[in-house]
């Protein structure tokens, strides 16, 4: 089964997305947003209508707004089963009623049923919501505001996944019904290096002698066709800093915080150490599931996330100290390993996985990590050489929280690295996996930083196996 994401109906067909605005303001590691997005019931009939939209896992909404033909709703936290109580019986009287909630199998998906929609109405769902910034291998903060209607994988009844089941229109770039504006201001005590973004930019303003802020805007008539990406470069981003929120709501309503708060922010800087010292057992796990085929974003038609996800897999492989142990499995609706048992590392053993790992392909239908991952935990360990999982994946399975709970179950006997692979992967599964057992995560969704990206990834595991020593 495909989830799309948007405004639908109870069929899963969208509701006619007009515009979208967003207003970003980031302030040192963390970002507030919000984001406006204009719809119009355009069939002659009423609709009943909800809203899924995906968010990172270190997300938090804190308002929600729908102005509908001029009528504003604002959501206010309630008990979850007196909540659905009274939505029910608003729609029973024919009323119209508002219901948001976390994902049942994901914290990174957020549904909000909107209810009764008339023929020609029109919505306007504003969203505000916070967001710590993940710091990159090269030093980069990262922000991303995912594509609204990028559709997220589960593991369908036929067992397969495949990126030709997408619900999204298909169009041309010119064709598509909606854009997307978007506002910026970036600020930092410590200076701003520059901003570089996936999407064309107006110039960027630079403010203060020492760059302390800026502000960015997309090129006009942007369309939002893929997934938004900042990388922001602060002058010194390891130093320690210090950001303070005064709390006037009276005057700023939209300010993150109602009363006084202050955040302290520190990335220490880990020097790099020589990979050959570290020893381990590791395990690579690759998804092979259909949805693997698909392109790595809309705009990328060259290379696909297999490909992608390969070619990660090749750089580990290659970084791997001799000595050490390794396998490498491929999992969909099924599952298989590349040796019995994982095997030394070996200039012959890494030649013949490197070679192996090129014929790989997306064609194990649907996508069952669970099974693969508890094969794994049930294997004998390996006396001096502790247990170090990777992952490589591009959507979320059918119950992230059983993945999740699996892996914490585990943690005292390996640590886990996760790769997010292509635009829209779930933030929930892959964070919290790497986040639960003491691991990191990386979001590949381009060729430009890839390599930085799973050296950086492969250093801290083997700094982990040094630093610590066995598990």
């Amino acid at each position: 089964m495909v989830r799309a994401c948007g405004l639908l109906t109870g069929q899963d067909k969208p509701v006619a997305l007009k515009s979208i605005s967003v207003m970003l303001s980031i302030n040192e590691f963390v970002a507030g947003v919000s984001a406006t997005l204009n719809y119009e019931n355009e069939e002659k009939v009423p609709l009943e209508a909800f809203f899924v939209f995906p968010m990172d896992e270190d997300s938090a909404v804190f308002t929600f707004e729908a102005l509908v033909d001029g009528k504003k709703i604002v959501a206010e936290l309630q008990d979850k089963i007196k909540a659905h109580s009274k939505y029910e019986d608003a729609l029973a009287q024919g009323y119209q009623a508002y219901l948001l909630e976390e994902d049942a199998c994901s914290r990174d998906v957020f549904r909000c049923n909107v209810g009764n929609l008339q023929p020609g109405s029109k919505v306007a769902l504003t969203l505000r919501y916070v967001q710590e910034l993940p710091l990159e291998a090269d030093g980069a903060l990262r922000y991303v505001l995912p594509a609204i209607l990028n559709p997220r994988y589960h593991l369908s009844d036929r067992t397969e996944d495949s990126c030709l089941d997408m619900k999204t229109p298909i169009v041309a770039l010119e064709d598509l019904p909606y854009t997307l504006s978007m506002d910026a201001t970036i600020t930092s005590q410590h200076g701003i290096e520059r901003v570089q973004s996936n999407c064309p930019l107006h110039p960027i303003l630079y403010h203060g002698n020492d760059k302390t802020s800026a502000q960015v805007s997309l090129a006009e008539g942007h369309k939002f066709d893929q997934d938004v990406e900042f990388l922001i470069y602060y002058s010194e981003v390891h130093s320690p800093s210090v950001a303070v929120e005064m709390g006037m709501p009276d005057m700023n309503p939209d300010s993150l915080m109602g009363d006084p708060c202050a955040m302290v922010s520190f990335y220490p800087d880990i020097p790099e150490i020589e990979a050959s010292t570290a020893c381990g057992e590791f395990v690579f796990l690759m998804d092979r599931s259909g949805s693997m085929q698909c392109p790595m974003g809309k705009q990328d038609r060259t290379q696909l996330r297999i490909d992608a996800a390969k070619e990660t897999l090749i750089l580990l492989l290659k970084s791997l100290p001799m000595g050490c142990y390794f396998n490498i499995y491929g999992f969909g609706s099924s599952y298989e390993a590349f040796f019995l048992e994982s095997v030394k590392y070996t200039q012959k053993t890494m030649e013949e996985a490197v070679e192996r790992v090129k014929l790989m392909s997306a064609d194990l239908g649907g996508t069952e990590i669970l099974t693969p991952l508890q094969d794994i935990y049930r294997g004998p360990s390996i006396p001096g050489h502790p247990l170090q999982v990777f992952v490589f994946t591009d959507g979320e399975v059918t119950d992230t929280f059983s993945v999740i709970k699996e892996v914490k179950f585990n943690s005292k006997k390996h640590r886990c690295f996760s790769f997010g692979i292509g635009e829209g992967a779930s933030t929930s599964l892959i964070k919290n996996i790497a986040r639960v057992s003491g691991g990191t995560s990386e979001f590949i969704t381009g060729k430009d930083r890839m390599q930085s990206k799973a050296q950086g990834i492969y250093l801290v595991g083997a700094f982990i196996l040094v630093e610590r020593g066995p598990l």
